[in-house]
């Protein structure tokens, strides 16, 4: 399995990086997760739009998946009989994304397939098994497995008692870190901070974690100084072009 990170900033793109985005890939399987603002020219580089395979989105934010409209209209005006896109999302959160364009213009681009944050499926050469986390609108936390590895990967979320059970034994966890020590009052229950991530992946031994989802402006070091505090494994925030290959 390989992991690329096209992009890990909250809220809206920098000018040194997208929102959520990453490439997952085995044995040919092109798999995309939460393509967010921004990430597109990123997959660009490493995939030509007909070469994914298909598109996991954990929740509706468009931090999370408004690439995936430009991905869709690359893919119907290049080729009109090319193979619809598979796209997986909890019910309902890709709907305000999907009626933006034109009527019709994508439809054929793109077969979705709805699931409940909870449900285990098979995704490609991926098992998939979902968490329904804590957020503002459902967030669907997931474990990628294959061949006895496994990506866990939080989308969103506040504290949560499942958060040790998602990430346990994980090669990878890609965990919100969007605070480093406190969350706001307004925020609170919705959002995590990196020295949390850092103590259920201690707990649940997690053996690396990259910190995604970072606030525009916070400064990388402290989140992972403070995820550091309580783990010890290797701690890395998920920056455009970062990878690991776990074979």
């Amino acid at each position: 399995m390989r992991i690329t990170v096209l992009g890990g900033v909250a809220a809206w793109p920098g000018t040194v990086g997208g929102c959520a985005g990453y490439l997952v890939e085995r044995d040919g399987y092109r798999l995309l997760v939460d393509p967010g603002y921004a990430t597109l020219p990123r997959l660009l580089r490493h995939v030509p739009p007909d070469a994914v395979d298909a598109v996991y989105v954990s929740h509706g934010h468009p931090d999370h998946c408004a690439d995936l409209q430009p991905l869709l209209r690359a893919r119907a005006l290049t080729d009109r009989d090319g193979p619809p896109l598979p796209v997986y999302a909890p019910p309902g959160s890709l709907q305000p994304l999907l009626a933006i364009d034109e009527p019709g213009l994508v439809d054929g681009a793109y077969t979705l397939h709805e699931f409940h944050p909870g449900d285990t499926f098979a995704l490609g050469c991926f098992r998939v098994r979902t968490w329904l986390l804590p957020h503002f609108v459902p967030n669907a936390g997931a474990r990628f497995e294959v061949d006895g590895r496994v990506l866990a990967y939080t989308g969103d979320t506040g504290p949560d008692p499942d958060l040790p059970a998602l990430a346990r034994d994980a090669d990878l966890l890609i965990a919100d870190a969007t605070y480093v020590d406190t969350v706001p009052d307004r925020y609170a229950g919705n959002l995590s901070t990196a020295a949390e991530v850092g103590r259920y992946a201690a707990s649940a031994g997690t053996r690396r974690i990259w910190l995604t989802h970072l606030w525009p402006g916070t400064d990388p070091q402290a989140a992972v100084d403070a995820a550091r505090r309580a783990y010890a494994g290797p701690v890395d925030v998920a920056v455009p072009g970062l990878t690991l290959t776990l074979p």
